[in-house]
C-alpha cells in the first residue's frame, strides 16, 4: 500500500509540474516545442479554441483510441496522467487568465518552458509512465510497424516547431528551436540524476569491518577479491561494491574513520538493481 502511495503521488505530482510549466511559461510565450501542446499553441493562434482546450480535445481523442489499440494496460499506467494534465491546463486557464507571459524576459521564461516538462517527464518515465500526447502515437506505431519511434517524433517535433517562424515571428521561431534542442538532453540528464549510483573500489588491508558496516548497516553486498601490490608485493583486498548517494557518503566516513590507509576510488554507474553485487 505504501508503495502504491507513493507511486500515485509521483504520477500526480510530475503531471503537475508539466502543467505549471505548459500552461504558465510555454503557452504564454507561444513557445511550439514538443507534440501535442506544441501543435495546441499553434492552433491558439487561430482563435478558434485556447491552447489549452485544443491540448485537452485533441488527448482525449487519442488516449480514446490508445485505449482501443493498445488495451488496458496502457490505459492503466498513462490514461490518468494525460486526464489530469489536460484538465489542469483547462482550469488553469480559468482561474488565472492570462494575456502575456509572465515577465519580460523570454529567455528565462524559456528556461522554465524546458525544465519544468522536462521533470514532471522523466519522473513519469523513470516510473514506466507517461503523460500520453504523441507518446501514444509512438507506442501505436511501434505496436504496429518497424518505424524508428525517436526518429519520426523527432521530424514530427521539428515540423510543429518550424511552422512557429510562420505562424508568430522569427524571434520566436528561434526560442521554440532553441527548446526543441534543449529539452531531450534535458529529460535524459534528469533520468540519469535519479538512477545514479555510486561505485566503490576500496582496496585494504582488513576487509572485515568494511564489509560488515556494508553488509550489517548499510544493507548492501559487496564482492572481495585477493590482489597484490605492484610496488610492496604485499597481500591486499579489494571490496567492490554499489551504493545510492546517501549510502555512499556512510560508508566514505566510516573507511576514513576506521580504515585511513585504505585506498578508495569512487566512480558514477547506473541504478542499482535488487540488493546485492556479484563477481562475474
Amino acid at each position: 500500500m505504501k508503495s502504491k502511495i507513493k507511486y500515485f503521488f509521483l504520477l500526480t505530482g510530475s503531471t503537475l509540474i508539466m502543467a505549471v510549466g505548459t500552461y504558465f511559461f510555454k503557452f504564454t510565450n507561444n513557445f511550439t516545442f514538443g507534440g501535442i501542446t506544441g501543435l495546441a499553441v499553434l492552433v491558439a493562434k487561430t482563435g478558434v479554441i485556447s491552447a489549452s482546450d485544443f491540448n485537452l480535445i485533441a488527448s482525449m481523442i487519442l488516449l480514446v483510441i490508445g485505449m482501443f489499440v493498445l488495451g488496458k494496460k496502457f490505459a492503466a499506467k498513462t490514461a490518468y496522467c494525460s486526464i489530469l494534465l489536460s484538465v489542469a491546463l483547462s482550469a488553469m486557464e480559468r482561474i488565472w487568465p492570462l494575456d502575456g507571459p509572465l515577465t519580460d524576459q523570454p529567455m528565462l521564461e524559456l528556461c522554465f518552458a524546458i525544465a519544468l516538462p522536462a521533470l514532471g517527464s522523466a519522473v513519469l518515465f523513470n516510473i514506466g509512465s507517461s503523460s500520453g500526447g504523441t507518446d501514444i502515437i509512438a507506442m501505436i506505431l511501434k505496436k504496429y510497424s518497424s518505424f524508428d519511434i525517436g526518429r519520426a517524433l523527432l521530424v514530427t517535433d521539428a515540423v510543429i516547431t518550424a511552422f512557429s517562424f510562420f505562424v508568430f515571428d522569427v524571434e520566436t521561431g528561434l526560442y521554440s528551436l532553441l527548446g526543441l534542442a534543449i529539452r531531450s538532453f534535458m529529460v535524459d540528464t534528469f533520468i540519469e540524476s535519479f538512477n545514479l549510483s555510486k561505485y566503490f573500489t576500496v582496496v585494504c588491508d582488513h576487509p572485515e569491518p568494511i564489509c560488515d558496516y556494508i553488509v550489517h548497516t548499510l544493507v548492501r553486498s559487496a564482492s572481495v577479491f585477493e590482489a597484490r601490490g605492484a610496488y610492496s608485493g604485499k597481500e591486499k583486498h579489494i571490496i567492490l561494491t554499489a551504493l545510492n548517494r546517501v549510502q555512499a557518503v556512510r560508508l566514505r566516513n566510516f573507511i576514513k574513520q576506521n580504515e585511513p590507509d585504505a585506498f578508495i576510488l569512487i566512480s558514477n554507474t547506473s541504478e542499482i538493481i535488487g540488493k546485492g553485487f556479484h563477481s562475474v
